[in-house]
Parts: C-alpha cells; sequence; structure tokens
C-alpha cells in the first residue's frame, strides 16, 4: 500500500495536489494552519491512495512524498 507524506510547514495551501488525485485522497485541513499561517493540506482517505505520486508532481513547493 502506498503511503501519501505531508510537509506542513512546507505547504503553502494551493490544494493543486487534491485537484490532481484520482482518488481525493487530500482535502484543505479544517482546523488546522501551519507556521506560515496556511491551512495545510492532509490525507483524508490515506487507504485510497494508488501511489500515482499526481500529488507530488503538481505540488510547486515540493511538499509531499509518495511511498510504496
Amino acid at each position: 500500500m502506498a503511503k501519501v507524506v505531508i510537509l506542513d510547514d512546507v505547504c503553502k495551501g494551493c490544494y493543486l495536489c487534491a485537484s490532481a488525485c484520482p482518488k481525493k485522497v487530500l482535502a484543505p485541513a479544517k482546523d488546522k494552519l501551519n507556521k506560515k499561517g496556511y491551512r495545510p493540506i492532509e490525507a483524508v482517505n490515506p487507504d485510497e491512495c494508488i501511489g500515482c505520486a499526481m500529488c507530488a508532481t503538481m505540488c510547486p513547493d515540493c511538499a509531499i512524498e509518495v511511498f510504496k
């Protein structure tokens, strides 16, 4: 099973990763802000991840790592 790791303090909340994910694994955090004041992305359905790494490819800040 694949695993998505999000570097919260690097994420700027652009959510390009969420729109790129074919399985809708990612969504904006509802009650969390990072050190820079942005609402980071979080894995809401991590068991659905297929390891395609489209999220990591789309992230302009390299805030996502995908492990297979």
